[in-house]
């Protein structure tokens, strides 16, 4: 049995290596929480001065703030009519019996369990559309996942699913999600809608060459990146709503958006 010290595991140089790299991870991300007692009244904030570490915080959190309304701005200013386009093909779907699909990894996953309840409950006087997460049935992604691949946890669901003129829609920052990657391929092959969203410069989704909209991020940071993303899948959302309705009061719409999905 390995010997325990007050209580605790094994506090080798294994694990202290482990803890020590895991305390640097931290300290490059909020360096105003690690600095040294002897830097106080400094340049950077030290460990035990509230004052100064809570105008770091302040001053770190404006910082992004400016960041990501930069970014959503330049978002907006390249893709408006892009998103445009795409809500119009989503609508079109709709309108004719399709569902939507939501798919991602960790943070993405949450993402798209959020985009599929904007369809599901839009709230008072909205209608509700089908919209489903593929990432909520445990069973079936441990399932997958144990008996044949992470790889294809998305992409199998999609093909027992799926038909043509339903949407995917697929979340993640680096863009290079293999399990997306086949998911997309899959779906391309059925005559599935394909809406992607991607950060940095696009990653392997920018490259499939079968993703009907793909929008990407311009950005390096995973907190920025989501945060956009969040933003366009809303706004993709709002102006689906927004198209349905505008067909529904104007149905001489109706053959123009049914040949979208034809």
């Amino acid at each position: 049995m390995s010997p325990v010290r007050n209580g605790h595991g094994d506090t080798g140089p294994a694990t202290r290596s482990a803890a020590q790299s895991q305390s640097d991870d931290l300290a490059s991300l909020y360096p105003f929480l690690y600095a040294h007692p002897e830097n106080v009244g400094h340049d950077s904030p030290g460990a035990g001065d509230l004052e100064a570490v809570l105008a770091e915080v302040r001053r770190s959190t404006v910082d992004k703030a400016h960041q990501i309304v930069a970014l959503r701005q330049e978002v907006l200013a390249r893709d408006s009519q892009r998103l445009a386009v795409c809500a119009s093909a989503m609508a079109a779907s709709f309108a004719t019996g399709g569902r939507l699909f939501a798919i991602g990894n960790g943070g993405s996953c949450t993402d798209a369990a959020d985009l599929a309840s904007l369809f599901l409950h839009p709230g008072p006087r909205r209608r509700a559309l089908p919209a489903f997460a593929l990432t909520g049935d445990i069973a079936v992604l441990t399932a997958l996942s144990n008996d044949v691949s992470f790889d294809v946890v998305f992409a199998r669901q999609i093909a027992a699913f799926g038909r043509r003129g339903d949407v995917v829609v697929g979340l993640s920052t680096s863009g290079n999600s293999t399990n997306l990657v086949r998911a997309f391929e899959e779906a391309s092959r059925r005559g599935l809608l394909t809406v992607g969203l991607a950060g940095y410069e696009g990653g392997a989704m920018a490259e499939l060459g079968n993703i009907d909209h793909l929008f990407v991020v311009p950005s390096d940071s995973v907190h920025r990146i989501q945060e956009a993303q969040t933003t366009i899948y809303h706004t993709l959302w709002e102006l689906t709503l927004e198209e349905l309705v505008s067909t529904k009061r104007h149905p001489e719409r109706e053959s123009g958006r049914r040949s979208l999905v034809e």
